[in-house]
């Protein structure tokens, strides 16, 4: 997947919640293998967006599963008014998912707040664009050295400078990171680059640490 041109490999996540229903969290394209891939784990019935960047397949899994509650991020419902939203997400987390995940909002910033979860049984970390590690193998020419000024390539990856400009508000991000950290996630998923199996605290905290 590309952004603006920008080499942009992403990946979603499914997590069977303890009912056997399925949260998939940042639904990526949608093919027949895929979909059959997912409903062999067990019916799709929460849908989620975690910012309002994140939607350009949502439509492609509401229609395929109809059922599904969709859910949008803070500012996603008013600008995409075609899609059908059950519920904007908010600070705490919904019913069907709570004591399984938890979620916060990163507020602060006019350009785009982020929906970050927390998966309790595995301790994990799930974040979106908020923390991008991208493969530095793969971020060649000049595009590959702009992601690497913009901070967003290898371990030490971190948040779009453009978007942490946007945070005009610094106290309430403060507030969500420091949340985030209580957490103690050991394990950390994200969107766009490498994820982490063991020791996501530490890095969570130098991601973020500009805030």
């Amino acid at each position: 997947m590309s952004f603006y041109g920008f080499p942009y490999p992403t990946r979603m996540a499914i997590v069977r919640l303890a009912d056997g229903g399925l949260w998939v969290w940042s639904p990526v394209a949608l093919t027949d293998e895929l979909a059959c891939a997912v409903e062999a784990l067990g019916p799709v019935n929460h849908i989620v967006s975690p910012n309002k960047i994140h939607h350009l397949f949502l439509k492609e899994w509401a229609d395929r599963w109809p059922e599904a509650r969709l859910y949008a991020p803070p500012g996603l419902a008013r600008r995409k008014p075609e899609l059908s939203f059950t519920a904007e997400l908010g600070d705490g987390a919904e019913p069907a998912w709570a004591g399984e995940i938890d979620q916060l909002i990163f507020h602060g910033s006019f350009a785009m707040e982020e929906v970050v979860f927390f998966h309790r049984p595995s301790q994990t970390a799930i974040i979106c664009d908020l923390i991008q590690r991208h493969d530095s193998e793969k971020m060649r020419g000049w595009k590959g050295m702009l992601m690497k000024l913009d901070g967003l390539v290898g371990e030490k990856g971190s948040t779009p400078r453009e978007w942490r400009l946007s945070f005009i508000r610094k106290e309430p991000a403060r507030t969500a990171r420091q949340k985030l950290i209580e957490w103690q996630p050991q394990r950390l998923l994200i969107a766009h680059g490498e994820c982490a199996q063991t020791g996501a605290t530490p890095i969570i905290q130098s991601a973020l640490s500009w805030i």
